[in-house]
């Protein structure tokens, strides 16, 4: 069975103004002040984790943890939902899954939060699973979630594709062999996408059901 892994942020659904805010929420609360949204789009995608200390600069991981506390008081209760799926994606996902593939959610977001996004816009009955890290951070980074997915799901990494919108998707999916698939609408440049090894890039959701079909094709 062909298995596709769909990346959230950046590849489903836009979910900058939720977490740009609450990112800027987090920093104020720590006595930081925000840079702009534009200059916080970079923590879309990547381990939270990682953007936050970056943030904080020389923060020690208490302090990153007391960031991402108060990030999550603000993002638990409202900038979940300050987020939209991308145009054309819900109806890709009705095709893509029409074929009798498996699809998942993989997100390095928790996957209690990643669940609520998923049913709150309806996309829950095109994903069997939905696979994200624990609060304590573990299977954040996706060289750690993939794996897990694949035995999960008893699945042979030359048999999946990850769809993401980032390096970090890309580099995940290469590294344990599973084919990578840029999604150009995302977070992510061409450039960032080819140099973490995307192997595939699709340009808008609308064309997700053909390339994916292409790559299912036999040989």
């Amino acid at each position: 069975m062909k298995a596709f892994l769909f990346d959230l942020d950046g590849t489903l659904t836009d979910p900058r103004e939720g977490i740009t805010r609450s990112i800027a929420y987090a920093l104020e609360r720590v006595g930081i002040e925000p840079p702009p949204a534009d200059d916080l789009v970079f923590a879309i995608g990547p381990p939270l984790r990682a953007s936050l200390s970056q943030l904080l600069g020389s923060g020690t991981p208490e302090a990153v943890e007391e960031a991402l506390a108060h990030f999550r008081e603000r993002f638990a209760q409202v900038g979940l939902f300050e987020n939209r799926p991308y145009d054309g994606i819900v109806e890709a996902l009705d095709t893509i899954a029409a074929s009798g593939a498996l699809l998942v959610v993989a997100t390095s977001k928790p996957h209690e939060y990643a669940r609520r996004i998923i049913e709150h816009f309806s996309m829950d009955a095109h994903f069997s699973h939905v696979h994200g890290c624990e609060l304590d951070g573990t299977r954040e980074n996706k060289r750690d979630l993939i794996p897990h997915i694949l035995s999960h799901h008893g699945l042979h990494a030359g048999d999946a594709v990850m769809i993401g919108d980032r390096g970090v998707d890309m580099h995940a999916a290469r590294h344990h062999g599973v084919t990578a698939m840029g999604a150009l609408w995302g977070y992510g440049s061409r450039e960032e996408l080819e140099a973490h090894g995307a192997q595939h890039l699709c340009a808008v959701p609308r064309d997700l059901p053909t390339a994916l079909a292409r790559l299912s094709a036999p040989t």
